[in-house]
């Protein structure tokens, strides 16, 4: 058997296993899965993965079949950037609903692995546009996404470069807020991917404790919210306040994240419908 057939059936035996993992029936993700090279978004190999125990070791040698595995692999081991858990964005894609023809925002595409899976779910009818702040990782993630002619990728602040309006948009990085131009830029039907977290959430090498997931949909003039889960994230360059951060840590400490099912644009909602009250924003119970 030839070594490129060999690898096409891991990568089939891995996108199973992956969307198993996050509880995930979905064909179209995982043929995605199945289709890109995870290898072609890392750099040379070997490469670095957490072992237990033992920490961050390098693979055995630059055979790709290493890191078809559910485990994040190093990217930048000074800023601790990681390329992310497969099942964890597995789940997260599945929870943003990427239809075939949807135009797909990806904040925070990095090298661009997952916006290269978000390329595949849209289809050739689709489109998606990566946004990466750094100047490194945004040509890494141009010359890496080459091949993938629905994908342009845009370099600068993803809570302020513009973007046409979008279907999802998947925020790849941790925030304490949504940014205005998220919500304002989503179309009617549109599902924000939203990762909330505070300094305690990643600090340093030390990851303390989770931070939390929502998916925000878009109905007209309000906005759904739905919890999907916990997360520990690299933190954004942007769309952090301190505000936000202490309503978000105070909201982190208590019950409730399950029953949210609205964001609000203000604070003019009763306390006691409120998981979280900032300034002018909030998650309610209704």
């Amino acid at each position: 058997m030839e070594r490129e057939d060999e690898l096409a059936i891991i990568r089939r035996a891995f996108a199973k296993q992956t969307l198993a993992a996050a509880s995930v029936e979905d064909p179209r993700l995982e043929q995605a899965f199945a289709e890109v090279r995870r290898e072609d978004f890392l750099g040379p190999g070997p490469w670095v993965i957490p072992r237990t125990p033992g920490g961050y070791l390098p693979t055995p040698s630059a055979d790709p079949v290493y890191i078809y595995i559910d485990n994040v692999v190093q990217i930048i081991a000074e800023r601790h950037l990681n390329n992310g858990q497969p099942s964890g964005h597995a789940k997260w894609l599945a929870s943003a609903s990427i239809e075939p023809g949807d135009h797909v925002v990806h904040v925070g595409t990095g090298t661009g692995y997952y916006t290269a899976i978000m390329s595949l779910v849209a289809g050739p009818s689709g489109r998606v546009t990566g946004i990466e702040f750094d100047a490194g990782l945004a040509e890494r993630a141009r010359e890496n996404l080459a091949a993938f002619s629905n994908v342009c990728v845009v370099r600068g602040d993803g809570a302020s470069v513009p973007f046409d309006a979008a279907d999802v948009i998947y925020v790849n990085a941790g925030v304490t807020r949504p940014a205005d131009s998220w919500l304002d830029n989503l179309k009617d039907g549109g599902r924000l991917l939203l990762s909330l977290t505070t300094k305690e959430n990643f600090a340093a090498a030390e990851v303390r404790a989770p931070g939390a997931v929502f998916v925000i949909q878009r109905q007209a003039h309000e906005y759904l919210a739905r919890y999907v889960g916990p997360v520990f994230i690299i933190p954004c360059e942007s769309a952090r306040d301190e505000e936000s951060e202490a309503a978000l840590a105070q909201a982190l400490k208590k019950r409730g994240r399950k029953r949210v099912t609205r964001l609000y644009r203000n604070n003019d909602v009763a306390e006691d419908r409120c998981w979280l009250r900032a300034p002018d924003w909030c998650l309610a119970y209704s």
